[in-house]
């Protein structure tokens, strides 16, 4: 049986390969519009759609290396349970929800529990970073206490 950590971890994984699927797609069909691309008697025309379709080429490259740099980031995540300061890998229980600190992939939903991925470089994940339990913090003018960390 997973823990809800496993699942979470799963999730995030499996959303990063998605962006990197859907990356490695948008740089293919660049190079196959790139390939396709001939050149007609509106010259200006055709350097203008190479160099457009270049430049978008040139983002997804740099999408795909950061997107990779999250993906190896995942990689290192341990899920071990630890009830000391909240760390890469922890699960934070606090008074305005719950935080796994891991990559910045959003709002999940596991088992019916709304929880927050985000990366320990965010800016509430450098709140949470090295908080132990009954401590709190402040977020947005509001105090939030730290119940659990799983």
């Amino acid at each position: 049986m997973q823990t809800i950590k496993e699942k979470i971890l799963n999730v995030c994984k499996a959303t990063i390969a998605s962006t990197l699927e859907s990356i490695a797609t948008t740089i293919q069909s660049c190079k196959n519009d790139l390939a396709s691309e001939t050149k007609s008697s509106a010259g200006d025309k055709h350097e203008t759609g190479r160099a457009m379709l270049q430049l978008e080429m040139e983002k997804a490259g740099q999408q795909w290396l950061q997107v990779q740099q999250t993906q190896n980031l995942l990689s290192k995540v341990s899920i071990l349970p630890s009830k000391g300061p909240a760390r890469l890998g922890s699960l934070v229980f606090t008074s305005k929800g719950v935080f796994f600190v891991a990559v910045s992939v959003g709002q999940l939903t596991i088992e019916e529990q709304s929880i927050f991925a985000i990366s320990p470089s965010a800016p509430i994940g450098k709140l949470l970073i090295g908080k132990n339990i009954g401590d709190s913090f402040v977020w947005n003018s509001k105090e939030i206490q730290i119940h659990d960390i799983v």
